[in-house]
């Protein structure tokens, strides 16, 4: 059995993130020559059990450039809004501009629901997302695993395709899939713009992926 690999530190992590993160930032300058490139805009998706802790680790490393935070999690996720008041209270701390919202929307899919009836709900939780992805218009949407991500990035996708939008798409697998990919990775594999995994052994498997060790 391949040895556990070590825990990076926030600052190891958004080392690694940067290059990532940094990608839209550049694309906005380019767009904005000879202007000051504005804040960007961030959509995040959290979701119930550990879902929300990892996406908040990842976002204490990020600057202030990253503003507004829009946080869409699922309407029975009873757990991710206080996390998230806390995590932006702290936040706000630091650094005294701190802009962040809260939505919910319909979850696509419960645990050990039915994938015909999957479908029904996720379909809905699409029609209820895309108006406010719309309203939103993130210029980039952090995402790590929650089913609710899926209707999000679907919009967002929808979004580009009207030539409404265009939004990057950083999916980041959780630490807990070792060997496999999560459903919503395996569904947001081939629509987002950086895939990042936190194993070797996925990286073998999905060639298209950026593996960076463990970064949360």
């Amino acid at each position: 059995m391949e040895p556990p690999l070590p825990l990076l530190s926030g600052t190891a992590a958004i080392l690694l993130l940067l290059p990532l993160l940094l990608v839209p930032l550049a694309f906005l300058a380019r767009r904005r020559r000879g202007r000051r490139a504005p804040p960007l805009s961030l959509l995040v998706v959290a979701g119930s059990g550990g879902h929300t802790t990892e996406i908040l680790r990842l976002l204490s490393c990020l600057s202030e450039s990253y503003s507004p935070r829009h946080y869409i999690f699922a309407d029975s996720d009873k757990m991710s809004e206080a996390k998230i008041r806390s995590f932006e209270q702290k936040r706000a701390e630091k650094f005294s501009n701190s802009q962040f919202t809260l939505d919910r929307i319909p979850r696509s899919r419960e645990v050990r629901q039915s994938w015909t009836s999957s479908v029904v709900t996720t379909l809905y939780s699409i029609l209820y997302s895309f108006p406010l992805t719309y309203k939103l218009k993130p210029d980039l949407i952090l995402c790590n695993g929650p089913g609710t991500c899926v209707p999000v990035c679907v919009s967002a996708l929808l979004l580009g395709l009207l030539g409404i939008k265009r939004a990057i798409i950083v999916y980041v697998e959780s630490i807990c899939r070792v060997e496999t990919l999560s459903l919503s990775g395996k569904i947001l594999y081939y629509f987002s713009d950086y895939f990042i995994v936190q194993w070797p052994a996925l990286k073998e498997k999905y060639p298209k992926s950026v593996y960076l060790g463990r970064i949360v």
